[in-house]
């Protein structure tokens, strides 16, 4: 089984149970070889090394980034994280307009928004998150629409078609999401999504480590956005292309690291090996047993149990002293709005929802 031996590849996994991948994907020994050797070739060969790793290597990053997510080269930035990349283009939005944004959503998301003074309405997260949105946009007189695909604290998933219908229905509303705990986990494109802005930073699901993200755009945002971010790097280092700097590349105003880049790019090889659909399935798989399970145990918000669409990301109604005797158990999750989440990907296995389960059943 090609997912077995996968698990070779992250040796976290032999010490144990991982279901944490919604706070940090894991690192795997090949990109641990690879940083190594790029940063061996840093210290023989110093800036004649970094000159060529730049002009090579970032845009073969951009490149693969770009075709791994189904979105235009020229419309795709590397920024080192999501929260970045969305206050760099909310400097450049009109503050006036109304924003819909969800309650308890990530605060990156969040923040950025009320930060600067947009007037905003916010939707509730429960079974009926959709109509809630449609709502609200209906009544509101909203122009942006901001959220993450996959909740973190309870990993309820926003349906991408009913994106698509809220789309067609209102047309110049600007979708902009959080693709962090949500990238990774399917075969996603993003030309054909309904999302006009997709930020994500790539620590989680993408197993790229830290200091990497990306920033998606769909033409129509160009528009509606006069970027302020600037810098030699984003003119490719050519005073005279000063006035004549692409949207996207505002967003990359100086050098980038080619080993944190360099990372992204190795993870997305290394996914694109083991085959996006393929861990689509495993993953929805997982995702489904969890489910099942928990809702056995009556662990879940009975909002969660009702939604047909939902992520690989888990919360449980529980306390301290069970959190304890997971960690006690060689389990690694993390305690978040008030429950636990377990996070499982295409590296975990079933039996590691059951030990999950026989902990949980014993707890009781």
């Amino acid at each position: 089984n090609s997912m077995e031996n996968t698990r070779k590849n992250f040796p976290v996994l032999s010490q144990y149970i991982y279901a944490n991948t919604a706070s940090a994907g894991l690192l795997n020994d090949k990109l641990l070889e690879w940083r190594q050797e790029h940063d061996l070739d840093y210290l023989i060969g110093g800036s004649n090394m970094k000159t060529k790793a730049m002009q090579q290597l970032i845009p073969d990053v951009r490149k693969t980034v770009a075709d791994f997510f189904g979105c235009q080269e020229k419309n795709t930035a590397l920024v080192p994280n999501f929260s970045l990349g969305l206050n760099m283009l909310l400097e450049g939005l009109d503050n006036t307009q109304k924003v819909l944004l969800l309650e308890n959503d990530y605060p990156s998301v969040d923040w950025p928004f009320s930060s600067r003074g947009f007037p905003i309405t916010y939707a509730k997260i429960d079974a009926y998150l959709e109509e809630n949105i449609l709502d609200a946009v209906k009544k509101e007189n909203i122009s942006i629409l901001a959220l993450s695909i996959v909740q973190w604290q309870n990993g309820i998933k926003i349906n991408l078609d009913f994106l698509k219908e809220l789309k067609k229905e209102y047309p110049d509303l600007l979708i902009i999401a959080d693709g962090t705990q949500f990238l990774g986990t399917t075969n996603f494109d993003f030309e054909s999504s309904a999302i006009d802005v997709l930020g994500a930073s790539a620590y989680k699901w993408l197993l790229a480590g830290y200091g990497n993200g990306l920033m998606f755009f769909k033409d129509a945002v160009k528009g509606r956005c006069a970027l302020k971010t600037i810098g030699f790097n984003a003119a490719a280092a050519k005073p005279e292309l000063k006035n004549d700097i692409r949207f996207a590349r505002r967003f990359e105003a100086g050098h980038l690291s080619c080993l944190n880049f360099g990372s992204l790019k190795f993870s997305l090889d290394f996914l694109t090996e083991i085959g996006k659909n393929k861990i689509e399935q495993h993953n929805k798989m997982m995702a489904k047993k969890a489910k099942y399970e928990f809702t056995q145990l009556g662990l879940l918000q009975d909002f969660v149990v009702e939604r047909k669409e939902y992520s690989t990301i888990f919360n449980i109604k529980a306390n301290d002293a069970l959190f304890q005797r997971l960690s006690e158990n060689d389990l690694i999750c993390a305690q978040r709005g008030g429950g636990i989440r377990f996070g499982f990907h295409f590296y975990n296995t079933e039996n590691d929802i059951d030990a999950v389960v026989k902990i949980l059943e014993t707890a009781r």
